[in-house]
């Protein structure tokens, strides 16, 4: 089944994409939360003069998304977490946490926008990948310390 995706969809796509999904997952779940469209051939029509509408727009967007990443790379965050004896962290650092760390920098990112691929186990450097634009990705490097 071909759908038109009406917002970014982590894993699937991005707006304004079209996806090949199970019949079942387009009908139960994105076009009845409205997270797509069937993709029809006046739907179709629709969406090639959207894009071409948006093309100047998602230009600008992606020059924003690129400078924000340059910014983002010289950037090291500082997470506080309570460590144990032994050396390792209470709980997780979450993509919330770094979210407000870069908060307090005057970076607005939405926490679903930010991964940390690797387990974060005690103090120490690490770093989150965040993703700016469909065709632009940034690392942010973090420290957890001692609160």
């Amino acid at each position: 089944m071909e759908v038109i995706l009406k917002t970014d969809i982590k894993g699937l796509g991005y707006k304004n994409d079209m996806v090949e999904v199970k019949p079942g997952y387009g009908r139960n779940y994105l076009i009845p939360q409205g997270f797509a469209v069937l993709a029809t051939g006046s739907n179709k029509k629709i969406l090639a003069e959207n894009v071409k509408q948006a093309a100047h727009k998602a230009e600008k967007i992606k020059t924003a998304a690129e400078e924000l990443a340059s910014k983002l790379a010289e950037m090291t965050l500082e997470i506080k977490a309570k460590i144990g004896e032994s050396g390792k962290i209470f709980g997780k650092v979450t993509t919330l946490q770094i979210s407000d760390a870069l908060a307090t920098k005057g970076v607005d990112i939405d926490r679903k926008k930010i991964s940390i691929n690797v387990p974060v186990q005690g103090a120490g450097e690490f770093e989150a990948e965040v993703d700016l634009h469909r065709e632009v990705k940034s690392s942010v490097k973090f420290v957890v310390v001692a609160e």
